[in-house]
């Protein structure tokens, strides 16, 4: 029998998502085919950053109990790329762990927007999933709506604002985009940050709430219709799962109701037409292609009442919870989880 691949999963990390991706990384942990796999656990903290071999049971990483005493070492990536790995610390001196490959299970900035990827890729660790660039690409939301334009995929009208601005022209400028619209920090994610803005009293309290999530902002129009979302796995050869469809009572689909879905709908397969979920399809693939994503991600696009597809994003590392829209895909496409992730760890 071969030697078993080692995989590091990374999990935590400094965002707003962090609880998130603790829950994510639990659900791939517990899927991972162990007589093919040896995994390595690095948690970032939270707060401080740090990078830590968590050397305990991955039940504790979904409870947020995985930062105890005697269970975790700190560790560093080793800049010598033969070593494709880490050191850390022992009485006896400096030790190091190598990998045949990482698998990051982190959730917006400092994990999904490409710095942790730069990271591995700077100490020769070959990256499961998007590398830096369409990392960095997809989390852009300006830089990635630009570069769907180019390939002639609607997007939404925007405007990108930055400090100092001027208030009273910023209301100009949202009443030629029209209300509703919504503000959304250019860079963010599980929809911290954004408002939708029904009235022009509301737009410089929602541009200041998004200016806390990052340095630029957007103004964006509402397009009418709802989202729709395509899972797609693969680099060279793609697969693609069924497509969803999220209805919506009120609102938008903000954090709360991605993670609760109190009042919102996930339909899987969406309750479209399959000549349209055909074209939904290509549209994911074009753009996964144009952002350059490998591995693994989910496009999120809009389909109004005419049938017009408009790009919203891309998700490098979407969500892997029970109730995460990507498993929730692939799925209904006929792939368990347990297969979802054994297709993912075999694109390293």
């Amino acid at each position: 029998m071969k030697d078993k691949k080692k995989i590091a999963v990374f999990f935590g990390g400094c965002s707003t998502e962090y609880e998130v991706s603790l829950q994510s990384a639990a659900a791939v942990i517990a899927h991972i085919d162990t007589e093919k796999y040896e995994t390595v656990f690095i948690g970032l903290d939270g707060k401080t950053g740090e990078w830590l071999w968590y050397r305990g049971t991955p039940e504790l990483i979904e409870k947020d109990r995985w930062r105890r005493e005697g269970a975790c070492v700190p560790v560093y990536p080793a800049m010598d790329r033969s070593v494709s790995g880490f050191v850390y610390w022992e009485a006896q001196g400096m030790k190091t762990i190598s990998v045949d490959a990482a698998l990051p299970i982190l959730h917006g900035k400092n994990g999904e927007d490409g710095t942790l990827q730069g990271v591995l890729e700077l100490a020769g660790i070959p990256v499961i999933g998007c590398g830096l660039l369409s990392s960095a690409l997809c989390m852009d939301k300006e830089l990635a709506h630009r570069i769907a334009q180019m390939e002639g995929i609607r997007t939404a009208e925007s405007l990108t604002v930055q400090k100092p601005y001027d208030g009273e022209k910023l209301k100009l400028e949202a009443q030629k985009i029209g209300y509703p619209l919504f503000v959304k920090p250019v860079k963010s994610g599980s929809s911290f940050g954004i408002t939708k803005v029904s009235a022009q009293e509301q737009l410089l309290p929602a541009v200041e709430t998004a200016f806390a999530h990052d340095d630029r902002v957007v103004l964006e129009q509402e397009i009418r219709g709802f989202e729709v979302g395509c899972a797609v796995c693969g680099t060279e050869e793609l697969f693609i799962g069924a497509v969803d469809e999220i209805e919506l009572s009120d609102g938008f689909f903000d954090y709360t109701e991605k993670y609760t879905l109190k009042t919102s709908k996930i339909h899987v397969p969406a309750r479209i037409s399959g000549e349209k979920a055909e074209e939904i399809k290509r549209t994911a693939a074009v753009l996964y292609r144009a952002l350059g994503c490998s591995g693994f991600a989910r496009v999120d696009m809009f389909l109004t009442p005419d049938g017009e597809i408009y790009f919203n994003e891309i998700n490098t590392i979407p969500g892997f919870t029970t109730h995460s829209r990507y498993p929730g895909m692939m799925k209904a496409a006929g792939i368990s989880f347990a297969e979802l992730v054994e297709r993912i760890l075999e694109t390293a």
